[in-house]
Formats: C-alpha cells, structure tokens, sequence
C-alpha cells in the first residue's frame, strides 16, 4: 500500500509538472525553454499564476500521497526508507567475498543456479542460493546414510534400489513461500568429493534430472562437513551454531575436570536471540554422569565463553619414543614403586588436577579457625573444594564446601 501511494504521488507530480511546461511553452517560446530551469520555473508561476495555477494544484495533488506513502513506510520500515533517501539504490550491489569455491554450470528449474552456502552433514548435501530464511533456489540430496571421509556417488537413470533422495525448491517473486519437487530415481547423478582440512569436502558435481525438471548442473563444489567456522587455523567461537556451543562446552569441561575423557555431549534446544545462553548440559567425564547448568556469553573479540570460566588449559599431549631394550629392568622397577601423591600436595595442584585424588582423604584446616576431615568429592565452578563425610552408623553423609580462601592448610592423609 505505502509503495502504490509513493508511486501514485510521484506520477501525479510528474504529470502536474509536464503540463506547467507545456503551458509556459504556450505563453512563449523564451518562457518554455526557461520553464526548464527549475528557478525560471517558479518566476514563471509567480509572473504567470493564472495559468500555471491548474499544473501547479496538480503537483500539490500528487505531494499528499506521497507524504501519505513516505509516513507508512517510516513506521513500517525505517530502515528501507533510510537507505531510500541516502540514494542507496543508485550505487552497484557490492557482493560479499563467498565463503566457498562454488563454480557450478547449468540451470535449476530452467533459472541459472549461482549458490553462496553449501554443506554435506549428517548425509544431507545442500547447495543453497541466497541468504534470506527461505532461499531463492536450493538443491538437498539425502544420501542413504551418513558419510565419513571421501564421498563417491554415482547413479545412472535405469539404476534402482535404495538411492540418494532429490530435492529442489524455488521461491518466486510473488510467493511468500517456496515450491519445491523431490524424485528418487530416473536421474544422473556423481558426486567425487575429498576432504580438506580444516572442515571441508572438494570435489566434482554432476547432475541431471529428467527435462520436465529443467535441472541440469556441473562443475566442482566446495562443502563443509559441519557447521563450525575457522579463523586462523583455529574455531571462530563468534560464528552462532550449535557445533560451536558444543565446541566450547567440550573444551570447557576438559579444563574443569582436568581430563580430556568427555564423551556424549547432550545439549537442550535452544536458539541464538541475545548474547546469552542458559543451558543444562550433560555429559560423561571420565565415565561418571555429569550434569552441569552452564550460563554462556558472547563478546565481539572473544565469542562464546563460559562465564566464570578460569580453569587452566590442560598440558599438551606429548608422544615419547618407545624406551630402549636396556631401559626395560629400570623403568619396570620404578613403575612397581607405588606413587606417594602425599609429596608436593598443594590446593594449587588439587585445582589444577581433581581428578588425581578423588575419593581420597584429606583434612582441611579453616582460615577462620576448626579442622575438618572427609574424602575428597570435587572442585565446583567457583574452584570451591568439596569434601564429603560419613555421619555415624546411620550411613548418611554430610558434604561441606570451602572457598579457597576459607582455607588456611589442606593435608592429604592417603599416598
């Protein structure tokens, strides 16, 4: 509606201002060619205001739509008719350095196919072109189970049993939602893909549906293999995805806990509207259950991070070279000798690494002054150390938690 007002008053003023020039042009030749300066035009209108008076109303006219127009667009769209106003329209479309090597020849649904986005996860290919919510042409191949690795594909017209499932959606100028055609058998189809590091796969594509699909596509593509980002050779935390978050939560417990054993990572559904996250996550961490509520927040420089997270990172893995066969008699002595951990004990070395002494005794002196003696359960996310302890015959037990700095001395009473 605010388009067709903006419209209807511009032709009404265009109109309004052609018939004042042909009317200085009828009052003389010096006035119509004079009419075209737009100063010599408003002297025409003061000098000669009974003619020009009929134009001059039908300009005014055409300004009450207009203003009409410009005021539903404002309150409907402030941010299109800002871009209207600053001429945005005039300057060249300045496309956006694409992601992917996609270099695809041929057409889809009889339209040439230019997709930016393309991924193969969870055995799903999909080649998307455009970036709103629906896109303006996509292209999924659902392969008949997932895929690890290289990717070799190829399907022939006559060939049936259980293969890969096309689709293809379009979305029109006039539709508010998409179309879209699926088979699953009576085309061409390879697919050569190989991957690349970090997280990708590159290779040959080739398709061709039957014409009354008009689909016909070749060339080589460019495919991520999950939804994570790099940048620099490492995971860009700021990209918003579900790999990242389970990405950052996975580094996260392994510093925690103090081990690199964190296995079946189960996160909520959730959805990326603010730059936070409330999650309740589980997970197995060194084969117990472990299920944690963990608050995320994401800043411009450092993307998503666990708050409260100051847990060190965990010492690099390094490979040693197999010992010598002279080696063997010292080192198997030494590993018969059981280990005193009691030896360079320290609530630094504890916090550090938990999992070294759970379940162990210790006794805990308060800064404050009392002494308290449990086994030893865990380190909470503020670094608070917890001691559990058995309460009489009863078999109850009472859990106690100490900030660091409630702690004046901590012993290790078992080797």
């Amino acid at each position: 509606m605010d388009a067709l007002l903006i419209i209807g008053g511009l032709l009404l003023m265009l109109v309004g201002l052609v018939w004042l020039v042909m009317r200085a042009f009828a009052t003389s030749l010096l006035w119509g060619w004079g009419s075209l300066i737009p100063p010599i035009t408003l002297i025409y209108v003061v000098r000669h205001w009974a003619r020009a008076r009929s134009a001059v109303m039908l300009i005014a006219l055409g300004v009450i739509p207009l203003v009409v127009g410009l005021t539903l667009l404002a309150n409907k769209d402030a941010e299109r008719l800002a871009a209207i106003a600053r001429l945005d329209w005039l300057k060249p479309e300045v496309q956006a350095p694409a992601e992917l090597a996609i270099d695809l020849r041929g057409q889809l649904n009889g339209q040439p196919f230019r997709p930016q986005q393309g991924e193969l996860i969870d055995g799903v290919l999909v080649l998307r072109e455009g970036l709103d919510f629906f896109a303006l042409r996509e292209l999924s191949i659902r392969l008949p189970q997932p895929v690890e690795g290289a990717v070799r594909v190829d399907v022939l017209p006559q060939d049936s049993g259980n293969l890969p499932e096309v689709e293809l959606s379009w979305l029109l100028p006039e539709q508010d939602l998409p179309e879209a055609r699926r088979l699953s058998r009576g085309y061409t189809l390879h697919l050569d893909l190989q991957p690349q590091a970090p997280n990708r796969l590159v290779g040959d594509f080739h398709l061709v549906l039957p014409p009354s699909f008009k689909t016909s596509l070749s060339g080589r593509v460019e495919l991520y293999r999950d939804r994570l980002r790099y940048a620099q050779g490492q995971v860009d935390t700021r990209y918003d995805s579900r790999d990242t978050i389970a990405h950052v939560l996975q580094d996260y417990l392994q510093r925690r806990f103090a081990t690199r054993d964190v296995r079946e990572l189960k996160l909520p559904v959730f959805t990326f509207e603010g730059d936070t996250l409330e999650l309740q996550v589980d997970a197995q961490v060194a084969g117990r259950s472990e299920s944690l509520p963990i608050r995320l927040q994401k800043r411009p420089q450092h993307g998503w991070t666990v708050s409260g997270d100051r847990f060190p990172a965990l010492p690099a893995v390094v490979s040693r070279p197999p010992a010598q066969q002279s080696d063997a008699a010292p080192v198997e002595e030494r590993l018969s000798r059981p280990l005193d951990r009691r030896q360079r004990f320290s609530l630094a070395r504890l916090q550090r690494n938990p999992e070294q002494y759970r379940n162990l005794s210790m006794r805990l002196s308060r800064a404050s002054g009392g002494t308290v003696e449990g086994r030893f359960v865990g380190v909470d996310a503020d670094g608070s150390i917890r001691l559990s302890q058995q309460m009489g015959s009863g078999g109850g037990q009472a859990s106690f938690s100490f900030k660091p700095e409630e702690i004046g001395r901590l012993e290790l009473l078992e080797p």
